[in-house]
């Protein structure tokens, strides 16, 4: 039946729905009674949406709060066996895949490592493919109970007819890689359960607007620092935020090669992989036979000897990299104050790995060399910090994609999925 504005009794009990969902998603458990002044809906409208969740298994009791005078009220909240998500996040080192429950608890996860292999389309099928068999066995969980599938992956991410995400990452060798569709065709999972592949810095940006350092920020900028350089903006008008390919940047021209084929983008400079290679080149000597992750660490160590478990025994810092890590402070501010500049951003979060396990140490210098570059009024407004959520955040982000399009759809499931185009 049509009602007003063209919208139907059905889009708004969906809208209802989507309401509640979400309030007691980000800030339950709440009363029946607190839910009616958050939502903006009547106290018949929450007692009928209420019901209904409560029926659909998405929503259930958790105690009762004391009231002004009268009987206690009954808290609510998501119930966390109502639906269950998959993250996966396609690194530079391994294949992370993550299982949650509709309230993102990690309740299975497996890692398969990438560095014999690069980036081999057919591997990485196969690690995504494997590492969800392997999830659900280890919990029991059928399938067709999953709301969805979501993968970060680097690269761009668009949509083709017939093919559904396909991946563009000139910097891993992928051109037009049509992922959505190999992994259908492996027929490990049914047709309905969708699956949701986006940028990487994307879902590590929605996972701290979500649930991170980002809560209530109306315009934010979301760094993820790896092996490569990517970044994702959130802002009012772009609720789940725009990859930025903020790692091909030009920062010097005619400079270093980065991967990517061009010469001096900021990933030749601020990411871990070309870090290791300048110190290497400028005399320093980074260990053989481990991952990136290890080497980074080593070189940091080396920098620092007092970074770590305090066995270094007195050692004198090394020169080279700890230069390498100087300069590498100064592009990563010069390249920051440029996304200060274009966006404005009320904060700026650095994420990654890679991020992460520098960032204690190159932060003051980030933000010294940051604030020199950019524009003093913009400058003087926005705070870059660390990212709350540590490694996992992409995986978490990557899991909170087909959430977001079950609170969409009022908690009702479907058959949707693919990408969001920014």
């Amino acid at each position: 039946m049509a009602v007003r504005n063209g919208r139907t009794v059905r889009d708004l009990r969906r809208g209802n729905r989507t309401a509640v969902l979400q309030r007691l998603y980000f800030d339950g458990p709440m009363s029946r009674f607190a839910l009616a002044p958050a939502t903006g809906l009547s106290a018949g409208s929450i007692s009928n949406v209420v019901a209904d969740l409560i029926a659909d298994d998405l929503v259930e009791e958790a105690g009762t709060v004391e009231s002004d005078g009268g009987r206690p009220r009954t808290l609510l909240r998501v119930a966390p066996g109502g639906g269950h998500m998959i993250g996966v996040d396609v690194g530079e080192t391994r294949v992370r895949v993550e299982l949650f429950d509709l309230t993102l608890t990690e309740l299975a996860r497996t890692e398969r490592p990438l560095e014999h292999h690069g980036y081999d389309v057919e591997v990485v099928v196969g690690h995504i493919r494997d590492g969800v068999a392997e999830v659900l066995a280890a919990t029991g969980i059928a399938p067709g109970q999953l709301l969805g599938v979501g993968i970060g992956v680097p690269g761009i991410v668009a949509r083709a007819p017939g093919q559904g995400a396909v991946v563009h990452g000139q910097t891993i060798g992928w051109d037009a890689v049509p992922l959505e569709a190999l992994l259908r065709s492996s027929g490990e999972l049914p047709d309905s359960v969708a699956y949701f592949i986006d940028n990487g810095a994307r879902t590590l940006g929605q996972a701290e607007l979500w649930f991170g350092a980002g809560r209530g920020c109306r315009n934010a900028v979301v760094v993820l620092f790896g092996s490569g350089v990517g970044a994702c903006l959130v802002t009012e008008d772009m609720e789940y935020g725009r990859p930025l390919e903020w790692g091909h940047l030009t920062v010097q021209v005619g400079g270093r090669r980065c991967r990517c084929g061009a010469r001096g983008c900021l990933e030749a400079y601020a990411g871990a992989e070309s870090m290791l290679e300048r110190w290497r080149e400028e005399g320093g000597r980074p260990p053989r036979g481990v991952d990136e992750e290890s080497a980074l660490t080593a070189m940091l160590r080396a920098a620092h000897p007092d970074t770590g478990d305090g066995d270094e025994g007195g050692r004198e810092a090394d020169p080279v990299a700890l230069a390498v890590l100087e300069e590498t402070a100064e592009y990563v501010g010069a390249g920051l104050s440029d996304l200060i500049n274009l966006f404005q951003p009320e904060r700026i979060l650095i994420g990654g790995w890679a991020g992460l396990q520098l960032g204690p140490r190159l932060l003051p210098a980030v933000r010294r060399y940051a604030d020199a570059h950019a524009l003093r009024h913009p400058a003087e407004r926005v705070s870059i910090d660390l990212g709350e959520l540590g490694p996992d955040a992409v995986t978490v982000g990557a899991a909170s994609l087909p959430l977001a399009d079950f609170f969409a759809r009022g908690g009702q499931r479907g058959d949707r999925g693919g990408v969001r185009e920014g």
